[in-house]
């Protein structure tokens, strides 16, 4: 019994330094990066959800899961983590505090718009001002697109 808990306390231990070692080099495990993992977390399951249970993902033909969908949306959010790591760095190198939390903050309003899309093809009620919010994004998105592809 006092061998198993040694062992427990040593992967224990081995695990909290890793945890330690991944905060840091995000920039702390504050609210902001906390938040950008759960509103992650959360997409990543209703995108399942919507895919899985009600077949009405816009990601595949027929709308069910898709294992390269699901890869390329993992593949997505941990890019997402390596720009705000990118971020972090900035910040420290420039001796400032806002480019990690306006990074963060970014992918927080993206994943809270990507989870009431979701909401919304479950057909779950959206209110009209959130909706109306919704396409404002998708119109600014689809502009920025556009110019960036004539430059």
């Amino acid at each position: 019994m006092e061998n198993l808990n040694k062992t427990k306390l040593g992967i224990l231990t081995i695990l909290g330094m890793i945890g330690s070692f991944f905060a840091d080099l995000f920039g702390g495990w504050d609210t902001a990066l906390q938040t950008l993992l759960i509103f992650m977390a959360v997409d990543f399951a209703m995108g399942w959800i919507v895919a899985g249970v009600f077949k009405k993902s816009k990601k595949s033909e027929n709308g069910a899961l898709n294992s390269y969908a699901s890869w390329k949306g993992l593949c997505k959010k941990g890019v997402t983590l390596l720009v705000v790591l990118i971020a972090t760095r900035l910040d420290m190198l420039l001796g400032s505090a806002f480019i990690r939390t306006a990074a963060i903050i970014s992918y927080i309003l993206n994943e809270t718009l990507s989870i009431t899309e979701n909401a919304g093809l479950m057909g779950i009620y959206i209110p009209p001002v959130i909706a109306k919010a919704i396409d404002v994004l998708r119109s600014k998105e689809a502009g920025a697109e556009n110019e960036k592809n004539i430059h």
